[in-house]
């Protein structure tokens, strides 16, 4: 992967920030792993600095769905919350708005190393182009998210351009939501003609799904309830790994 030092952000403890390198595709870990990334939507809102910790030697990324309303019903947090958390954890940000070229440069100021926007509210091709653009050129690496009834067809224009595909595998905008196993075959479709894109799914991650998510092509699995409501939360993400 590639990294730089960070001269600022999030944290305290924020040492390295990941950066994007030329024609970067996160290559190393398409190659040798599947990264597990905890969702801070399905931790306890007023201890979460501790819910961090618990989760961090574990973990790989750290994920923050940001909420607005409008896209999705609920609210969720926003960066001056998020700016609060000290963690080594790259952090992912999920942006669930209506209006992402309003949110991305909040994110990038306090440290965000990757920014995931979505394709439903960004359709034309020439704004998703240029929303990835301003997100690499703040620091971060850039995606692109899909709901479940979205097809992948309809981010064919800038597959070749992002760093990461994410594909939602619930509805968005609650936690704790049955998987929807139709969406896997977007998974397969884009890792057949994308073999080294980091691959994301969201939604109803666990145990049991895990192993039809990793069949399909999903290198990067983000769970949220399963892993915060374990009782034992190093066991839950290594029963994650062991797929």
């Amino acid at each position: 992967m590639c990294f730089a030092p960070s001269s600022g952000g999030r944290g305290e403890g924020m040492e390295e920030r990941l950066l994007p390198c030329a024609m970067f595709r996160y290559h190393a870990y398409v190659q040798s792993k599947v990264l597990i990334t905890p969702s801070l939507l399905s931790a306890d809102f007023s201890k979460l600095q501790v819910e961090v910790e618990s989760i961090e030697p574990y973990a790989d990324w750290l994920q923050a769905d940001v909420m607005d309303g409008h896209f999705v019903p609920n609210l969720s947090f926003g960066a001056p919350v998020i700016a609060r958390i000290k963690t080594k954890l790259p952090l992912d940000i999920h942006l669930m708005v209506t209006n992402p070229a309003d949110r991305i440069d909040e994110f990038l100021e306090i440290g965000a190393n990757h920014i995931t926007f979505h394709a439903e509210v960004v359709e034309q091709t020439k704004e998703r182009k240029k929303l990835i653009e301003r997100i690499r050129d703040g620091g971060a690496t850039a995606g692109i998210a899909l709901n479940p009834d979205t097809p992948i067809a309809s981010v064919n224009d800038v597959l070749g351009d992002i760093d990461l595909l994410l594909i939602m595998s619930v509805n968005p905008g609650f936690g704790g939501q049955g998987f929807i196993r139709a969406v896997l075959g977007k998974v397969r479709d884009a890792r057949k003609s994308y073999p080294n894109l980091m691959i994301q799914m969201d939604g109803g991650i666990d145990n049991q799904t895990v192993p039809e998510c990793i069949e399909a092509g999903a290198n990067n699995l983000v769970s949220g309830s399963y892993i915060f409501r374990a009782a034992d939360r190093a066991t839950a993400i290594a029963s994650l790994r062991r797929q």
